[in-house]
């Protein structure tokens, strides 16, 4: 008896120091860390994984042969703001209220000129719980640095322990929280800087990694050495520009300073690594699919870019790696959009969905552990309700673009245009015409009323604010 009261007063007395001996262990191995590389304005073929033979990517594209990139992902919307709300929500723009980058609407200087009235945005809802906040409540620990771009509230309020935001400028810029930083200092390299700091201050628990880069968005602006390097460099095709390939690589390098950190820690077996973009590239093209002239990129053979609903302004490169996860060089043509990310961190991470809080997208890692898996076909679906800028030419208002809807349905895709009602729609089958040239609306109408009644339905669903008529609306106004 009196040994065992011996052995018990040892036990309990090494219980504190086995607690503290262990503290430095990972808190639940089971939970992958997640990093979250989010590029802005980078297209579908703004790689070389992905066609380009002019932009430099050593570091991305050794992320594609390790891991399984996808040929048909886009983004969630067009443009920067509604797609990076739809990201961190998982949910469609036209039901949680960011339809559009900003409505200060500085493009619209003659009222009288459009035939409808914008919805406004809706404030992004503290209620909405968003990625980080699930993550972090599933016992997270999570980190964003870089360009936030949703409005009200920055990341900390949106569920981020760790953040600093800036955008607008790669030389001289400003953060939030504020930091002093030297002119000649580029953000890409800060944000990585921070990065890897929160990486390496939370290597022995979970963590979710958000890296929403501001490359390549304008300012162009690139460090001068590698504008040189390119200047030296043959152009190739409509990839011709030497500072936005310096932009490119600066984004490569900083993805590479990312995976090495990762690699030297010995987190790459228990991370996973995904890299996408906000939307596609700045760029427009012809009627008959040629690049416009003053295009500084290219999405070819995709037609036009951002800010309009062709596949060059929602198409988007999507690479996920997972060293001894994923099957190295996989290529994988299930569509993906940039909702889906949302419920795929949360079924590998083994978190529930948010009560009450509904999900557009579907989990994607049947397609990540099983590249011979197909998704169900499902309707892809876009809410741009917005106005480009408006003129009058030989008295007729000319648009540079109009509220613009797509569903996309097995190799289908259906775009609609509207004022306050339908204007025209357009129909392409993106297997065999992939630079949308040639509309079939005309020659399959049983298809496009198809494809519309489900749009519509989608529309009713979430909740879709649409334009109503203007009673300004006059072309002939002087």
């Amino acid at each position: 008896m009196r040994n065992y009261k011996i052995f018990i007063a040892v036990v309990l007395f090494l219980l504190p120091f086995a607690s503290s001996c262990s503290s430095g262990q990972k808190k639940d191995s089971s939970k992958p860390n997640i990093v979250l590389i989010f590029s802005d304005d980078l297209g579908w073929t703004g790689l070389g994984s992905f066609g380009s033979k002019y932009y430099e990517t050593p570091n991305i594209d050794k992320l594609a042969e390790g891991g399984m990139k996808f040929t048909q992902g886009y983004a969630a919307a067009t443009v920067c703001a509604p797609s990076r709300a739809a990201l961190m929500s998982g949910q469609y723009n036209s039901r949680n209220g960011t339809l559009r980058v900003s409505d200060v609407v500085k493009r619209i200087k003659k009222p009288w000129l459009y035939k409808a009235i914008q919805p406004e945005n809706l404030p992004f809802s503290e209620d909405i719980v968003t990625m980080a906040e699930a993550l972090k409540q599933g016992g997270y620990e999570t980190g964003m640095f870089g360009k936030w771009h949703i409005k009200p509230g920055m990341p900390g309020v949106h569920g981020f322990d760790h953040w600093i935001e800036s955008s607008g400028k790669h030389f001289g810029f400003h953060t939030s929280p504020e930091y002093d930083v030297p002119d000649s200092v580029y953000l890409s390299d800060f944000m990585a800087d921070h990065a890897i700091e929160f990486i390496e201050n939370n290597k022995d628990k979970p963590f979710f990694l958000y890296l929403p880069d501001f490359l390549v968005h304008k300012p162009h602006e690139a460090k001068q050495r590698l504008i040189s390097k390119y200047e030296k460099k043959q152009p190739v095709g409509g990839h011709h520009d030497p500072t936005y390939a310096a932009m490119t690589e600066s984004l490569d390098f900083t993805v590479g300073r990312i995976y090495h950190t990762l690699d030297s820690l010995g987190l790459l077996d228990n991370t996973l690594i995904v890299f996408t973009s906000d939307n596609g590239a700045m760029a427009r093209t012809n009627p008959d699919g040629t690049l416009k002239k003053n295009s500084y990129t290219s999405n070819l053979p995709l037609r036009d870019g951002k800010g309009l609903m062709y596949e060059g302004g929602l198409r988007v490169p999507y690479i996920f790696y997972w060293k001894g996860k994923i099957k190295p060089g996989t290529v994988n043509d299930n569509p993906i959009t940039g909702i889906d990310l949302y419920p795929t961190f949360l079924d590998i991470a083994g978190i529930p969905k948010p009560d009450g809080q509904i999900l557009d997208g579907v989990s994607m890692a049947k397609c990540l552990f099983n590249p011979s898996y197909k998704m169900p076909d499902r309707p892809l679906f876009w809410h741009y309700p917005n106005y480009g800028p408006a003129s009058v030419r030989n008295g007729k208002v000319h648009y540079a673009y109009i509220p613009t809807d797509v569903l996309r349905l097995g190799d289908y895709k259906l775009i609609e245009f509207y004022h306050d009602k339908v204007d025209h729609v357009e129909l392409y089958n993106l297997k065999n015409d992939i630079g949308e040239l040639h509309d079939l609306s005309k020659e399959m109408p049983e298809k496009v009323k198809e494809m519309q009644e489900i749009l519509h339905r989608l529309q009713k669903e979430s909740n879709a604010r649409m334009p109503v008529p203007n009673p300004e609306y006059n072309p002939e106004h002087k």
